[in-house]
């Protein structure tokens, strides 16, 4: 049986580049943490809305939410989560729609990481929304440094009430 040079160093290639990432792979270990932020620890700081003018019940929402967590708060990296702010805007017709926020996670040490989450929203006839949401972890302060991930939440808010509940998974890594 005779190989092929193109198939010998196709083989060859991709053993080395599994010698040269399986060790940085192996090195990001990825972590869990879930958490529920009640309404009663979320509030609206901020919310604007514009009507867009082209058709009934269109509006344009720029919003900022502040949450805190209590001694129940999960750790990252072996620090508690303290607070997070979420600032985003909205597109919606009678409450459904897609927005996009951007949030800080704070930690009891000071350090931070930054998610990017698009949610949907479905609001019901009284224009309480459900929503699901997901996005990545862009980065961090500290020793959060690098630190990479997913977002996953679910949720119910209703932004002319101030009313706004979240439930939270991340998955996240950090290098070494």
């Amino acid at each position: 049986m005779t190989l092929r040079p193109g198939f010998v160093r196709t083989l060859v290639c991709s053993a080395t580049l599994a010698l040269c990432i399986a060790p940085q792979a192996l090195a990001q270990q990825k972590q869990k943490i879930s958490y529920k932020a009640g309404a009663e620890d979320s509030k609206y700081t901020q919310r604007h809305v514009i009507d867009a003018g082209d058709e009934s019940g269109h509006q344009l929402v720029a919003f900022e939410i502040h949450r805190k967590f209590g001694t129940e708060a999960p750790s990252v990296n072996g620090s508690k989560l303290k607070e997070t702010w979420s600032r985003g805007y909205g597109d919606y017709v009678n409450y459904n729609g897609l927005s996009i926020n951007y949030t800080t996670y704070v930690l009891e040490n000071g350090d931070k990481f930054f998610a990017t989450t698009r949610t949907m929203g479905q609001a019901d006839d009284a224009g309480k929304r459900t929503t699901v949401a997901v996005g990545e972890i862009r980065g961090g302060t500290g020793k959060l440094s690098g630190i990479k991930g997913i977002v996953r939440s679910k949720g119910a808010s209703d932004g002319k009430a101030g009313y706004n509940e979240q439930q939270s998974e991340i998955e996240y890594w950090l290098p070494n």
